[in-house]
C-alpha cells in the first residue's frame, strides 16, 4: 500500500492518497482536483473513492468534481447527510482499495459526523490513520465549530463526545500506528498544532496535551475549549457548500478568467460594486496601487485572511496580480467559497501606471525612523494577535488585531498622524491598504514589522505568567 501526504502550505493543508494494485483513493481533497487525477494517472490507478472525514469548515472539499471527472464514490461516516449522492458509512465498516483496506472509525466530537479512517495493508497489518480533524500532532480538533452551523451542538456536548471518541477508538489502537492529520500549524482549526505533520500515535499518547492518561472528561472538556479564539467568519459558509454542494471549478475559473483594459477594469468596479482585490506581495502594493483596492498578497496565508476580511462569500472581485499569477488567485480563493472573481486587470498594474491612471502609495518607515517617532509619543498600533501581543510587545502601544479592524476604527485618529505594525509586513499592508480604502492618509507601516523592530532601543515588554511571581 502506498501513503503519501499531500501538503498544502498556505492553508496547512493535507489532503492523502493512498494505492494498491491499480485502485487508489483520495482523503479531504483541495478544489482543484487535477493534481490528484495526475498522481493516480502517474501509478496508472483508478481513483475508487473520495474519502472524508467530516464536513470541513476552512476549506471547500473537492469531492463533488474528483467524482464527476473520476466516477470515484464519495464517502462519508456516520451521520452525514449530505445534500447530493454519497454513501454514508457505518461505524466499522470496510473498504477494498486493491489488495489494502480502509476501516471506518466513528469519531465525533469536532463534528459530529467526523470519521477516523484506519489503513491497513495488503498484509493485513495496521498501518496508519487519517484523522481528519479529530487529532493533530499536538493538539485535537476545536469542538466550537459545529454549534455555528447547528445551534443546539454546544461546545460543551462535542468536547465530551471528542473525549469519549480519542479514549474508545484512537488511544486502544496500537502505538507504531502512523497517524495523518487534516491540518498542521497555522490552521484555525486547532490551537496548539506542530509543525510536524505526522507522528506515531505512541508518541502522541505520551506529548499529546488531550491524550494524558489520566485526564478526566470534565479537565479535558475545560483544556480542550480554554483559549479558543473566534474562527473565521467564512467557516460556516464552508461548511454549508461543503454539506448542499457547489458549483463546478471548471464553471467558476471560466467565468473569472476575463482579461480587462485598464479602462475596462474601471468600468467594472464602478458598475458592479465589485471589491478591487490586489494579490502582489506588501513591497510592491506599497510603491504604487490602483486607488480603493486591497492587499492580500499571495505569499502570505492568503486564502484565510481573504476569509476574515471579506465578509461577504458572495462578494464579486477583480483581481489585481503579478502577471501570470491570475489562475493561481483565482483557485485559492475558491478554495474557501470565493466563487465569484469576475476578471483581472491585463497586464497587471503596470498596466494600469502605462494608462496614466491615477495611483495611490502607502508610506512606509524604517524600524530606526519607527524609534524617532515612538520617541515623539506618536501613536503605534500593533496589528497582530492578541497572543502574539501579549508574547512581547513595545510599551505603551494599541493592540488591534487585523480581524477586528472595521469594529475599532474609531481608534484611529484621523487628525494626527500614527503608525501600523504586524509580525512582518504582511498583515498591517493589509490593515493600511483597509484604512486608505476607508479616507485614511496621515498614517506609515513599518518595514519588517516587530521583528525589525525587535532589533531597536525602544521599550518593549513580554507577558508573565502569574505562577512566575510567587
Amino acid at each position: 500500500m502506498k501513503v503519501e501526504q499531500i501538503y498544502t502550505g498556505c492553508l496547512a493543508h493535507a489532503a492523502y492518497y493512498i494505492e494498491s494494485n491499480g485502485e487508489a483513493a483520495i482523503f479531504d481533497p483541495l478544489r482543484e482536483v487535477q493534481p490528484y487525477i495526475n498522481r493516480a494517472a502517474k501509478d496508472g490507478a483508478t481513483i475508487k473513492y473520495v474519502f472524508e472525514t467530516h464536513f470541513h469548515a476552512d476549506f471547500v472539499s473537492g469531492h463533488l468534481d474528483l467524482r464527476e471527472k473520476t466516477g470515484a464514490q464519495i464517502v462519508f461516516g456516520p451521520t452525514a447527510n449530505p445534500g447530493y449522492e454519497a454513501i454514508v458509512a457505518e461505524d466499522g465498516q470496510v473498504f477494498s482499495v486493491g489488495n489494502s483496506k480502509v476501516k471506518v472509525l466513528h469519531t465525533p466530537g469536532h463534528t459530529m459526523e467526523s470519521t477516523t479512517y484506519l489503513l491497513i495493508d495488503e498484509n493485513g497489518k495496521e498501518h496508519g490513520i487519517i484523522t481528519g480533524d479529530t487529532l493533530f500532532i499536538g493538539d485535537v480538533g476545536r469542538p466550537d465549530l459545529a454549534r455555528h452551523v447547528v445551534f443546539e451542538l454546544t461546545q460543551e456536548k462535542l468536547a465530551r463526545h471528542l473525549y469519549h471518541s480519542l479514549r474508545d477508538k484512537i488511544m486502544p489502537l496500537p502505538d507504531d500506528l502512523i497517524v495523518y492529520p487534516n491540518h498542521g500549524a497555522g490552521s484555525a482549526c486547532g490551537k496548539k498544532m506542530s509543525k510536524e505533520t505526522t507522528d506515531t500515535l505512541g508518541n502522541q499518547k505520551k506529548t499529546n496535551y488531550a491524550l494524558r492518561p489520566d485526564m478526566t472528561e470534565d479537565e479535558f472538556v475545560h483544556e480542550v475549549l480554554n483559549g479558543l479564539t473566534t474562527p473565521p467568519g467564512y467557516f460556516p459558509k464552508n461548511v454549508v457548500m461543503n454539506v448542499k454542494g457547489y458549483e463546478s471549478l471548471d464553471a467558476v475559473l471560466k467565468r473569472a478568467k476575463h482579461p480587462l483594459s485598464p479602462v475596462e477594469f474601471e468600468v467594472t468596479a464602478n458598475v458592479t460594486g465589485a471589491l478591487v482585490l490586489d494579490v502582489r506581495n506588501p513591497e510592491e502594493f506599497a510603491k504604487g496601487f490602483v486607488p480603493n483596492s486591497i492587499n492580500i498578497g499571495l505569499n502570505g496565508s492568503f486564502a484565510m485572511w481573504v476569509g476574515e476580511m471579506v465578509k461577504d462569500i458572495n462578494q464579486k472581485i477583480l483581481l489585481i496580480t503579478e502577471p501570470g499569477t491570475e489562475e493561481e488567485a483565482m483557485i485559492r480563493l475558491s478554495r474557501v467559497g470565493y466563487d465569484h472573481t469576475i476578471g483581472f486587470l491585463k497586464g497587471g498594474f503596470e498596466a494600469w501606471k502605462a494608462e496614466g491612471k491615477p495611483v495611490d502609495t502607502v508610506n512606509r518607515i524604517s524600524a530606526a525612523e519607527f524609534e524617532t517617532y515612538y520617541n515623539k509619543n506618536v501613536p503605534v498600533f500593533d496589528v497582530r494577535k492578541a497572543s502574539e501581543y501579549d508574547s512581547e510587545h513595545v510599551i505603551n502601544v494599541e493592540n488591534v488585531p487585523l480581524n477586528a479592524i472595521y469594529e475599532n476604527l474609531a481608534l484611529f485618529p484621523k487628525n494626527k498622524e500614527f503608525i501600523l505594525h504586524c509580525a512582518g509586513g504582511y498583515r498591517s499592508m493589509i490593515a493600511a491598504s483597509i484604512l486608505k480604502q476607508l479616507g485614511y492618509d496621515n498614517f506609515a507601516d513599518v518595514v519588517g514589522g516587530f521583528a525589525e523592530i525587535a532589533k531597536t532601543t525602544v521599550p518593549k515588554t513580554a507577558y508573565v505568567c502569574p505562577s512566575t511571581l510567587l
